[in-house]
């Protein structure tokens, strides 16, 4: 049975304005099925028994491969670099919106088939994992598009109070597939996914050999540098401590590079706002992974580890909010970054709208303690910006994992636990 996702209606949109649509993301987190669901006609190009005949199609007449019932869906399209000026083409001739949908789990290699970007004619969406609420783990009671709105009071229930059932789901991850297995079956899947990154995916992306143990050993050094500025020369050192063999920055900066390129990590930008003082702001990307299983895999954690060491696995409580905050901000046009100044004043994630206004979050695992810290770092980094110069923040939230309730405090600070959030 097919879990509506997100990603529905922003398809749904994007097909209304342009002539084809571009979604791309990770291996296994549902791309091709919510195409299938608005596709008309389809063409599978890794069909095995196909795979060598489209190959050949999209060589010698790709405009062949086009042919059908609109939106006209081709899966894996990469495989056939041509096939995109093919569908650049018969957008323009058409003359018609919602033509083609292409799903991709990786980006295509610089080569000399694809002569045009498709500005004007594609629309991207990005695909990632299923957030908690697209899981049904979320009761989804507080919107985040309503927090914009800076309601007077909230109330919530959260469901998900509970470490151990938190633990797992940061294991488990979005992996749609995996949401109805045995939770023992379900948590392996995050282990087949690293083995598969290491050992072929990381190379097949742009054909280039790749060493299976260095990329496991720089997946574990960026899943222990989860949420932090770590430079690449701090990665390589890390590696180096295990590792034989000289590594320079440049070969980190490859193996990274194609992480990126089949959505295995994905870096959250610094934000740059307005602000009162002339405090320098750091501008170094964040590193987090796509779905915090993906972090886990890579130490060889599981659950039962994760609530042995609540500082780690507050590390990656983070990473599985970033992946829900951002999948549930591009719902709303909005996009999600960091803050971080030189005098070590940071703000774990800014919802950033394309209208101007914008939220404050601070991610924290739970306890009175520290969602208190969090609304005091909240309250003091709102008054450094200049609102002269740009709008106030809509809102300032600590997004917690435990916790009876989703709130509004005395000093107008939302507290919302992860389980009852949605977009």
């Amino acid at each position: 049975m097919y879990r509506p996702r997100l990603a529905d209606n922003i398809l749904a949109r994007k097909l209304k304005g342009k002539g084809a649509v571009l979604i791309q993301g990770p291996k296994w987190c549902g791309k091709t099925t919510t195409a299938e669901q608005m596709a008309k006609s389809i063409l599978y190009m890794s069909k095995p028994e196909d795979v060598k005949a489209n190959l050949v199609a999209a060589d010698i007449q790709p405009s062949t491969l086009l042919e059908g019932k609109t939106p006209r869906l081709i899966d894996e399209w990469q495989i056939a670099p041509k096939l995109w000026d093919a569908v650049r083409f018969e957008v323009d001739h058409r003359n018609k919106q919602g033509q083609f949908i292409l799903t991709g789990s990786a980006v295509p290699p610089d080569n000399d088939e694809i002569f045009h970007t498709g500005t004007g004619r594609f629309a991207w969406i990005k695909m990632r994992p299923m957030t908690l609420f697209e899981s049904g783990e979320s009761t989804g009671e507080i919107s985040l598009k309503e927090l914009f709105k800076q309601p007077k009071q909230i109330l919530a229930q959260n469901k998900l109070d509970d470490l151990s059932r938190l633990a797992f789901l940061i294991c488990r991850g979005g992996w749609p597939g995996a949401l109805d297995m045995e939770d023992d079956i379900a948590l392996e899947q995050a282990f087949d996914y690293f083995d598969a990154i290491v050992n072929s995916d990381i190379s097949r992306v742009d054909n280039v050999q790749r060493d299976s143990e260095r990329a496991k050993r720089l997946m574990k050094s960026y899943a222990r540098h989860q949420g932090t500025q770590t430079a690449n020369t701090v990665i390589r050192d890390d590696i180096l401590a295990n590792d034989a063999e000289s590594l320079t920055e440049d070969t980190v900066y490859a193996y990274t590079t194609a992480l990126r390129k089949i959505f295995v990590i994905e870096d959250m930008p610094a934000w740059n706002p307005n602000l009162r003082s002339k405090t320098a702001i750091r501008t170094s990307d964040t590193r987090y992974f796509i779905d915090p299983s993906i972090a886990t895999a890579s130490l060889g954690l599981g659950p039962e580890d994760l609530i042995k060491d609540l500082n780690t696995m507050g590390l990656f409580f983070e990473t599985l909010c970033v992946r829900d905050l951002r999948v549930y901000a591009e719902s709303l046009d909005g996009q999600v970054y960091h803050y971080r100044d030189k005098s070590g004043l940071e703000c774990d994630t800014v919802i950033h709208l394309r209208n101007g206004s914008f939220g404050l979050i601070e991610i924290k695992l739970g306890g009175d303690t520290l969602i208190e810290e969090g609304a005091q770092n909240l309250k003091k980094f709102s008054t450094k910006i200049d609102t002269k110069k740009m709008k106030e923040p809509s809102f300032l939230m600590v997004l917690t994992g435990t916790g009876k309730f989703a709130y509004r405090r005395e000093d107008g600070v939302y507290v919302v636990p992860v389980g009852c959030l949605r977009d």
